[in-house]
Parts: structure tokens; C-alpha cells; sequence
């Protein structure tokens, strides 16, 4: 199943995508993590009402496949070559950072360069969302707890993420990152390992890579997580970045107004969004 978010009537709603049409199940669980702790047999059970809604998948405002997880956990230096493009070595443990929800939007959505920086830079990841609540969960039981996968471009504001040792100011910039376009449950999958992440700016290339050459693999990064905190249904672990991001190329390559970023992960799908500056003022600016 592909469980996806969006807006109608103003307010945040979800469903199952049947070829060009929604089935949408809000009547019947609130959101996207209230339906996953119910289980996606459950889900699918629901879809196949005959008095559920169908909306034209066309006509929608998309939303991140679940629009507010308890936890949004990355991680960088995942994949080796990009660990030798950074000039770093090779990590004994994974490194995370935490990602506002705010900091994303979702498919078919501008994303923002800061006002601040002319260094947002472009990172294709493999997104993994939480289906079963867990603590201390061992590596050998941890599939049995990813509900789907979705892409993401997780993207890096590089100045204000290196002002420090930590990363966590350039990772959350206002809607600086997208995940979508929705989440393709694991049964669909199957194996993650055979997946690929393929980045493109205007169509161009720019990274791809293979979720294969992981340092760090899920059903790890899982137990590792789950060791220091409790993993809930809709959380959300980006699983790290192939080689070939823009601040690595000479010249580098950052993102700028009017580009366009794709990042595809076939068998999951494309997530599509273009690049907006952020608008010189907002509601809620406060100015001293």
C-alpha cells in the first residue's frame, strides 16, 4: 500500500492511493500514526470500504507522509564513499541528529533556501518510518518493526552546520528538507537492502547510490537507536546520504531559487519539489 497525507478543507487528512485516486480513511483513524498503531492489516482492511472517500490524487495538496512523527532521527556519514568525500574516517557508531518536523514539507512543495545562506545543499536519503513501538530492540527482530519507507531529501544548510560540532542549526532550517511523496508499507518492499537513491538537480544526476552499502544497516541503526530511546509508530530515521553532494564538488554546488530537485528511489517513487528563496518576511517575524 502507498499511505499518503494531505489537505482538505484546510485541515491535514490521509488515505491509500489506488492508481489515480485516494481512498481517504480520516473518518476512521484521526491521522497517519493513529492508523499505524492500529497495524497496516488493519489499514488495508479499511481501504477497501465501499463508503470510504475517493479523492483524485491530481487535485491535492501534499503533506510529508506523516505530517507530525514523535521523532525525526538522521543519519550522516552513512555511506563510505561519502565519508572519503567529507576527508572524514570511517565512524565505530552511527552518527544522529534530531530534524524538526517543521524543517520538511512534502511532495510537489517548494522548499526554502534561507535568507540567511547561499549554502543549501541536496541530500537523497532512504527514509524509514516505524510501524511497532519498541525499546532495546535487537537487530535480528528490528524489521519486524518498520511499518514502509518513503524518500527524502533531507539537504543540509552547510554554514550554519558546520558553526560547531553540532550539526542540529543547519539540519532544521524552516522548511528546508521534503519527504514524500508517500509511504510504501514493507510488504510492498520487501528487502530494503536492494534499493537505490538517485538524486537530480534540473535533471541532472547527482548522487546514486545503493542502500546496499550502508555502513550502518537498518535493522543496526534500529537496535542502536532503540537502545537510548523508545521507537514509536510514525517515527521517522533517515538513513543517510550517498556521495556526490554539492559542497563536495569543485566548484561546489549549492541549490538555488527556480532549481529542481528530484530524488527517486524505484520501487518507492519520486519526490519532486522545487526551490523557492524563503520570503523576506513571514508571520511571526519578530524584529529587535
Amino acid at each position: 500500500m502507498k499511505l499518503i497525507s494531505f489537505v482538505q478543507a484546510g485541515r491535514s487528512a490521509w488515505g491509500v492511493v489506488r492508481d489515480r485516486e485516494v481512498v481517504a480513511l480520516t473518518q476512521v483513524w484521526p491521522n497517519v500514526i493513529a492508523a499505524l498503531e492500529a497495524g497496516v492489516d488493519h489499514i488495508a482492511q479499511a481501504a477497501q470500504s465501499p463508503d470510504a472517500p475517493r479523492l483524485p490524487l491530481a487535485d491535492l495538496q501534499w503533506l510529508p507522509p506523516v505530517p507530525a512523527p514523535r521523532k525525526i532521527l538522521c543519519v550522516g556519514l552513512n555511506y563510505g564513499r561519502h565519508v572519503a568525500e567529507a576527508g572524514r574516517e570511517l565512524p565505530q557508531h552511527p552518527s544522529l541528529f534530531p530534524r524538526f518536523a517543521d524543517s520538511f514539507v512534502g511532495h510537489g512543495e517548494p522548499v526554502w533556501k534561507p535568507r540567511l545562506s547561499d549554502k543549501l545543499d541536496y541530500e537523497g536519503e532512504l527514509a524509514v518510518v516505524i510501524g511497532r513501538a519498541g525499546r532495546h530492540i535487537a537487530a535480528g527482530d528490528a524489521m519486524a518493526h518498520v511499518a514502509g519507507y518513503t524518500c527524502m531529501a533531507e539537504n543540509s544548510v552547510r554554514d550554519y552546520q558546520k558553526h560547531n560540532a553540532q550539526v542540529t542549526p543547519g539540519k532544521n532550517f524552516e522548511r528546508s528538507g521534503a519527504i514524500g511523496p508517500w509511504l510504501v508499507t514493507a510488504d510492498e518492499v520487501g528487502d530494503p537492502a536492494r534499493l537505490e537513491v538517485i538524486s537530480r538537480v534540473n535533471g541532472e544526476v547527482m548522487q546514486h547510490g545503493h542502500v546496499s552499502d550502508l555502513i550502518f544497516p537498518i535493522p543496526e541503526l534500529i537496535a542502536y537507536i532503540s537502545a537510548f530511546t523508545p521507537l514509536s509508530p510514525g517515527d521517522v530515521i533517515a538513513t543517510g546520504t550517498p556521495e556526490g553532494v554539492g559542497s563536495s564538488r569543485k566548484p561546489p554546488r549549492f541549490l538555488a531559487a527556480g532549481d529542481r530537485l528530484e530524488v527517486e528511489i524505484p520501487g518507492i517513487g519520486t519526490l519532486i519539489n522545487m526551490v523557492a528563496d524563503e520570503p523576506a518576511t513571514q508571520p511571526g517575524d519578530t524584529h529587535g
